[in-house]
């Protein structure tokens, strides 16, 4: 299915071939711009949405999302929400990941997946490969060392599947050990987007990072040869206008990622859509 929703990027943006995660973000970002709405189905947005906090509301709020966002270029479920539901919650999220995918739309699960060997190895065969939950990308952790990422970096290569990589978020718990300094003088940060931007060499926009938009100290990503994803815009207070060259970021390689800002402005599916194009058109000159 990744294939097929590539050929019909390729068919709107005139490209003739389009094979890989990178090449099909790029394609994907140039028709349809580069903001990446986030599908948070939080109680308290439930509640304001006049929705119960139980599976139907949670489908609910999904139908509204996809409505609302089959226009745009990568959407982000974040899966904790799905999963306090269980198995209910992920009949919801594998029908919310391939209505999406119908209308063109490529699918980050964030689920912030990290482990070691034949565990990571599951949780690749689960979100990289070929099953219910296979997306066009998925978040990691890389904090039980980047090369205990490798089994999940294999199949998502294997499968054109992406992966974005935590590598300075903004939580402040974050700082005390992605902004330590290391031995060689480079932070623990900076060492992820060196590690991710090794793996690009030989199959670039393979590895993303993860940016908090409201930081203000970032690793340099200049040499990334992938994207960066930048959460935190808007209600948690990553203003636009600050995006421009973040981390000596390149023109079209970063994607800023909204939530709640967006979502706020629901239930209703126009408004939703309108609250999106607006934070896509302030960031489509910026990032």
């Amino acid at each position: 299915h990744r294939r097929a929703v590539a050929a019909g990027v390729a068919s709107r943006t005139g490209s003739s071939a389009v094979s890989g995660f990178g090449s099909r973000l790029t394609a994907a970002v140039a028709s349809r711009g580069p903001l990446c709405p986030g599908i948070d189905p939080h109680p308290e947005l439930l509640a304001a949405w006049g929705l119960t906090a139980d599976p139907d509301g949670l489908a609910a709020f999904c139908d509204v999302c996809v409505a609302a966002f089959a226009g745009f270029a990568i959407v982000k479920p974040q899966v904790a929400f799905f999963e306090t539901y269980g198995s209910a919650g992920f009949v919801v999220l594998e029908r919310t990941m391939a209505e999406l995918r119908a209308n063109g739309v490529l699918v980050l699960a964030d689920a912030k997946r990290g482990d070691i060997g034949t565990t990571m190895a599951a949780y690749a065969a689960a979100w990289a490969a070929d099953g219910p939950l296979a997306c066009d990308a998925v978040t990691a952790s890389p904090y039980l060392g980047f090369g205990s990422l490798h089994p999940l970096l294999d199949t998502a290569a294997a499968h054109d599947c992406g992966v974005f990589v935590l590598a300075a978020t903004s939580n402040p718990e974050g700082a005390e050990v992605q902004r330590a300094v290391r031995a060689d003088g480079r932070t623990v940060a900076q060492s992820v987007v060196d590690a991710a931007a090794g793996v690009n060499a030989a199959d670039p926009g393979l590895v993303g990072v993860v940016v908090g938009a409201t930081l203000t100290e970032v690793p340099d990503v200049s040499n990334l040869r992938g994207p960066v994803l930048v959460p935190g815009v808007g209600a948690q207070g990553g203003r636009p206008e600050a995006l421009a060259g973040l981390g000596g970021a390149r023109p079209g390689q970063l994607l800023p990622a909204v939530s709640r800002e967006v979502l706020r402005a629901g239930p209703e599916v126009a408004a939703v859509r309108a609250a999106a194009e607006r934070l896509r058109d302030a960031v489509a000159h910026l990032a």
